[in-house]
C-alpha cells in the first residue's frame, strides 16, 4: 500500500466520522471500514473504563466480530497488563514483529505472531487503544504504525467532541430539570401557604371581629391578611428574598395563625442589633415560612396549648442562622387531617433546594429536658445570597 492509498484512507475516515454522533458508531466505523481498507485481518478496539482502570473491548474486525456490531467473548485488560495494557499505561505505540519473543503478549482468541498497538489519545488524555494482530511474523511495518497512529488521533479528537457535546446536553437537561423542580417547588409552596383552611379560617376570624363590632381589630387583621397575600403573590416569581422582608412576613403569618387558633401559642422574634449583615442579608424564599407552618400545624394538631416559640436570627457575610426554641410533647395523634397531610414538609423543601440550587442549607433538631419540660431546638442555617 503506497502513500496515496494511505492518504485516501485518512480522508475517507475523516469524512465518515462527520456524521457520527456516538462513540459506538465511531468505533465500529473504524473497525468495519477503516481497518478493512488497510488490509488487516484482525483488530480489536478498546475504550478506557476510568472507574475500574480497565481497557474494555468495544469494537472489532475479524474473528472477534462474527456478527454486525457484536463481539465474540469480549475481554477486559488491566492498565499495564500485556502489550495492549502497556501501551495504554505509557501512551506510546508498539510495533511487535514477533510476539513469541515478547513476554508481554497475551493470547486472546488465537495465537498471532505480529502485533501493532497504538493509543487513542488527544492532549494527553487517553480514550482507548487500537490493537491489531496478524498470524505472520513481521507483517506490520513503520508505515502501518504511522498510518494507524494518525487514524487513532482523528478518532480521539472525534470522541472528545462527542463527549463534550454529550456533557453540554447533560447540563442542558440538568438545567431544565432544575427549572421544572423549582417551578414545582414554588407551586407546592404557594399551595401550602394559600391552603383554603388557613385562608378561610383567617377570614372567618376577621369576620367575627366585624360582627362583634370590634372594627379596629377587624381592620388591623384584615390589613395584615392583605399584606401577607400580596407578599406571597409578589414573591412567587422570586427565588430569594431579603431577610428583613421575610421577618415581616413571618410576623404577619404568626399573627394570623394566633388569631386563627384563639391565641393558643405565643412567640417572640429576636434579631442581632445594629448588624449590617442582617440588614443586607438575602435568603431563599419561603423556607422559614414552610418551617413555621409545619411546626405550628403539628403543635395545633396535637392540641398543644400555651406553646411559646422563641425565635432568633443572626447573620454573617456567608450565612443566616435561624434558631427556634419550643416546648416538645408526646404525639398522641398520628393521622393528620387531609389538608395537613398535603402541606409541604420543610425537610423535603430543603432537600429539593439543595439539589436544585446547591444552597447547602443545613438543619439540626435537638431535644433536651429542663425540669419537667422537654424543650425542642431547631437550627436552620441558610446561605446569605447577597
Amino acid at each position: 500500500m503506497n502513500s496515496e492509498q494511505f492518504e485516501d484512507i485518512l480522508i475517507y475516515f475523516s469524512k465518515s466520522l462527520m456524521g457520527k454522533e456516538n462513540e459506538e458508531d465511531i468505533l465500529w466505523d473504524l473497525a468495519k471500514n477503516c481497518i478493512s481498507k488497510l488490509g488487516f485481518v484482525d483488530c480489536v478496539i478498546y475504550l478506557v473504563d476510568q472507574n475500574r482502570q480497565l481497557l474494555v473491548q468495544k469494537a472489532a474486525y475479524g474473528p472477534k466480530n462474527p456478527k454486525d456490531k457484536a463481539l465474540y467473548n469480549p475481554v477486559s485488560i488491566s492498565m499495564g497488563e500485556g502489550i495492549t495494557g502497556n501501551v495504554a499505561k505509557t501512551r506510546r505505540a508498539a510495533l511487535i514483529p514477533d510476539t513469541s519473543k515478547d513476554p508481554r503478549y497475551i493470547e486472546d482468541d488465537a495465537n498471532r505472531l505480529s502485533e501493532i498497538c497504538v493509543p487513542i489519545v488527544h492532549e494527553n488524555h487517553l480514550y482507548g487503544v487500537i490493537d491489531c494482530e496478524h498470524p505472520e511474523k513481521c507483517y506490520f511495518n513503520e508505515r502501518h504504525l504511522k498510518m494507524l497512529s494518525a487514524i487513532a488521533s482523528i478518532c480521539a479528537i472525534k470522541i472528545k467532541s462527542v463527549r463534550a457535546g454529550q456533557e453540554v446536553l447533560k447540563k442542558q437537561e440538568k438545567l431544565l430539570k432544575i427549572r421544572e423542580e423549582m417551578l414545582e417547588l414554588k407551586v407546592l409552596a404557594l399551595n401550602s401557604q394559600l391552603n383554603p383552611h388557613f385562608l378561610f379560617n383567617s377570614l372567618n376570624a376577621i369576620q367575627y371581629f366585624v360582627t362583634s363590632e370590634k372594627k379596629k381589630l377587624a381592620l388591623e387583621y384584615l390589613s395584615t391578611f392583605s399584606r401577607l397575600i400580596r407578599f406571597y403573590l409578589r414573591q412567587l416569581g422570586n427565588d430569594t428574598v431579603s431577610l428583613y422582608n421575610e421577618i415581616d412576613m413571618l410576623h404577619w403569618y404568626l399573627k394570623l395563625q394566633k388569631l386563627r387558633y384563639d391565641d393558643s401559642f405565643d412567640y417572640v422574634i429576636a434579631m442581632e442589633k445594629s448588624s449590617e449583615t442582617l440588614q443586607e442579608a438575602i435568603i431563599p424564599s419561603f423556607v422559614t415560612h414552610t418551617l413555621f407552618e409545619n411546626i405550628i400545624e403539628r403543635s395545633m394538631f396535637n392540641q398543644k396549648k400555651g406553646q411559646h416559640f422563641k425565635i432568633s436570627f443572626r447573620s454573617t457575610n456567608s450565612e443566616v442562622v435561624l434558631v427556634i426554641q419550643y416546648q416538645e410533647f408526646d404525639s398522641k395523634n398520628t393521622t393528620p387531617p387531609e389538608y395537613r397531610a398535603r402541606i409541604l414538609k420543610w425537610q423535603d423543601q430543603i432537600k429539593l433546594l439543595n439539589t436544585a440550587k446547591g444552597y447547602n442549607i443545613k438543619n439540626e433538631s435537638k431535644i433536651h429536658k429542663i425540669g419537667e419540660r422537654w424543650i425542642g431546638n431547631i437550627t436552620l442555617t441558610l446561605p446569605n445570597l447577597r
